[in-house]
């Protein structure tokens, strides 16, 4: 049973397209990134998952059942953006408030504050948290009743660099056991390792949808070697000039390195061309990064791109 499928899903706004089409799924033990810049299409498809529109057309399932049913929003954690709470309850005053209405048991509200780093906090008033605070309070409310899809809309604002850690090694505890996570986020340089496909929107139609090899592959973009020279930059640059096809091969130098873009196919075979010659002495490889994936399929254009060594 999937967490949400999506087929062909559409949605008007007093007459004006606002998703176009779209097809898309959510697995058990899966996260998904949903990226987009503002006014893309992600706020609304969250709300249809979650029931609170209906799709204009097109097909739409939550955890086997409808959107929307008490059934169903029962199994679904929601942490939206911009969180609010109650300014003279404590955190463990409003958590114990959101298990009642869940229906979830008291004994989560102690263990999910201590969870989110709340423990020497649940008993001050939530005028006194931070911002940071106040989200992860509202992370601890989404993860009430052990749901079995998470909805996280920019979950890190207002984290610091150790909550954000923790908070992704959370989310990689809860897709092993089975959770299913949407994680909208516009820093993607940070989620890149933590998804297991991203879904790219634009202007309500959904652009990709896979993992990230997929992604690269569907984009073909090329791949940037960073190459050492063994002897001289010159004899390097005459072999590569040598071994590639293309006349235009993207070649620049870098603080003594040469950086060379390639395209995937013409990859294996100009490496094994500077291997053989002799003429390297290090080889880094540069994957397209989440961010360059989403550049290319938004079509906005102009970042250079430099992903994970492999």
């Amino acid at each position: 049973m999937s967490c949400f499928r999506l087929e062909n899903v559409s949605y008007r706004y007093d007459k004006s397209p606002v998703l176009k089409g779209i097809d898309l799924t959510l697995e058990p033990g899966e996260i998904l990134g949903l990226f987009g810049h503002n006014g893309a299409g992600k706020t609304t498809s969250i709300k249809l998952i979650l029931g609170l529109m209906q799709p204009t057309q097109g097909r739409l399932s939550v955890l086997g059942g409808h959107a929307g049913d008490p059934q169903v929003t029962q199994h679904i954690g929601y942490l939206p953006e911009n969180v609010m709470f109650y300014p003279q309850l404590t955190g463990r005053e409003i958590l114990s408030h959101f298990a009642r209405l869940k229906g979830a048991s008291q004994r989560q509200v102690p263990e999910l504050l201590k969870q989110v780093g709340l423990g020497d906090a649940m008993d001050a008033r939530t005028k006194t948290y931070s911002k940071g605070m106040r989200q992860r309070l509202g992370l601890a409310q989404a993860l009430l009743g052990k749901p079995k899809l998470l909805m996280l809309d920019e979950p890190t604002v207002g984290l610091d660099p150790v909550a954000t850690a923790d908070l992704y090694r959370l989310l990689r505890v809860l897709r092993d056991e089975g959770t299913g996570i949407v994680l909208c986020s516009h820093v993607l340089p940070g989620v890149e390792p933590y998804i297991d496909r991203a879904a790219i929107l634009t202007e309500g139609s959904l652009q990709a949808a896979g993992n990230l090899a997929a992604l690269r592959r569907q984009a073909n973009m090329p791949v940037t070697l960073s190459l050492d020279p063994a002897n001289s930059i010159s004899a390097l640059e005459q072999v590569i000039d040598s071994a590639s096809s293309n006349s235009g091969l993207m070649i620049k130098t870098d603080n003594g390195r040469l950086q060379v873009d390639v395209q995937p196919r013409e990859k294996m075979a100009l490496l094994k061309a500077v291997m053989a010659s002799g003429e390297v002495a290090d080889i880094s490889i540069h994957q397209p990064s989440l961010e360059d994936i989403y550049v290319h399929f938004i079509g906005s254009g102009g970042l250079a791109h430099r992903g994970g060594n492999q």
